[in-house]
């Protein structure tokens, strides 16, 4: 049977849980499925079960060596020094009981979303668990163990000879992706991010392009800090259509980051959930243009897990299920339930205030230099394709 949408979950991905007070926090997952579920925007029909990821796929870009050190890590056999050198037991990606075992299911959720959409059982398949893009070959980096998306890129190259274009909207630059296909021309990765000079991990600039045959198929949209819906929203739609035009994919797979958001306390863009709405329309329209609707999504960043996430993820999920009409109200009972453990004011409306935050001197200033980057990434496309 085939669906339009699936939505592949399990509790069991909330064990990716590095500590208590660790900014990645999965119960934004909860948070998100249950104000869908409070639409009636999602049922148990339209749920998959996530596999987990064989060894023999995680090599598919990981060391063996690297994945054995996760598992001992989980077990507490793994010292300290040891950690050290692949990235485990750091501030950012301590290690946690049965690390990998949950960090296996988390790129098996990726993989599961991929089979669903690449065997026709569904048109576009989402998997907000996954979106880990800063982990390397042989080192966990940013709060990222296994590269889920780098691990499907691959797996899609492999098993279904598959061109895919990655797209990343998060804050962050999506670094550990980019550089797993930096000399690949049949992966073209597209990452629109903060720029580097503040903001972790120090990549992604318009001048990384790739490098030997895969010259010419990296793209980098670096943001100035503070930079508002209107440029970003251009930044994007320009810039990502062009990209999409040039390189032809077979199937889009998109890292859905909702860091960008002016409440999030790791980034300093000055976006609002007007962007999160866009961000997957537009995804949704290339994906029916270039790919007869092969569109897999995946989750990221994120760091306001109660005003944010689950607003922005529920804005993809109603995009790609074709349920936008549900965003006329905000259902009452998702406040009337967590509003007791927020820590903030929950927010009533998909929209946010107009005076959400000052004005930002800046503005124009801003603006002018995100032009100079767009104009500046796309004159080679411009000029290959007169």
């Amino acid at each position: 049977m085939n669906h339009d949408a699936v939505f592949v979950h399990s509790d069991q991905l909330l064990r990716y849980r590095f500590s208590e007070n660790h900014p990645f926090n999965q119960f934004r997952l909860t948070l998100a499925i249950d104000l869908l579920r409070q639409l009636g925007a999602l049922d148990d029909s339209q749920i998959i079960e996530p596999r987990m990821a064989t060894d023999k796929e995680l090599t598919l870009i990981h060391d063996p060596e690297y994945v054995e050190a996760v598992k001992k890590a989980g077990h507490g056999e793994l010292s300290e020094a040891a950690g050290e050198g692949y990235g485990l037991g750091t501030e950012d990606t301590p290690m946690f009981k049965d690390m990998h075992e949950v960090s296996a299911l988390l790129v098996g959720g990726t993989l599961t979303a991929a089979d669903q959409v690449m065997t026709d059982k569904a048109n576009h398949a989402i998997h907000l668990g996954g979106g880990l893009h800063h982990g390397f070959r042989g080192k966990a980096s940013g709060f990222c163990i296994y590269n889920d998306s780098s691990v499907a890129i691959k797996y899609l190259q492999e098993k279904y000879n598959a061109r895919v274009l990655y797209v990343d909207t998060d804050a962050h630059h999506g670094d550990g992706v980019q550089w797993s296909f930096y000399d690949d021309p049949e992966v073209a990765t597209y990452s629109i991010h903060e720029t580097g000079r503040y903001l972790f991990p120090g990549t992604g600039n318009v001048n990384e392009r790739g490098h030997g045959h895969g010259y010419g198929y990296s793209f980098n949209v670096p943001l100035d800090a503070f930079t508002e819906d209107e440029s970003w929203l251009s930044s994007y739609e320009t810039t990502l259509r062009e990209v999409a035009h040039f390189f032809k994919p077979d199937v889009i797979l998109t890292q859905n980051g909702a860091d960008a958001h002016y409440y999030d306390p790791l980034t300093h863009l000055s976006a609002t959930m007007n962007i999160y709405k866009r961000i997957p329309a537009l995804a949704h329209e290339l994906a029916h243009e270039y790919c007869d609707g092969r569109w897999i999504a995946v989750g990221g960043g994120g760091y306001d897990i109660w005003r944010v996430v689950p607003r922005a993820w529920s804005l993809l999920w109603l995009e790609m299920s074709g349920q936008q009409q549900l965003t006329q109200s905000f259902p009452k009972e998702w406040i009337t339930k967590w509003q007791p453990k927020a820590p903030h004011p929950l927010p009533s409306s998909w929209t946010d205030p107009d005076d959400m935050y000052p004005a930002i001197p800046r503005k124009s200033e801003i603006m002018e230099k995100n032009q100079l980057t767009v104009d500046k990434l796309l004159y080679p496309l411009r000029d290959h394709t007169k």
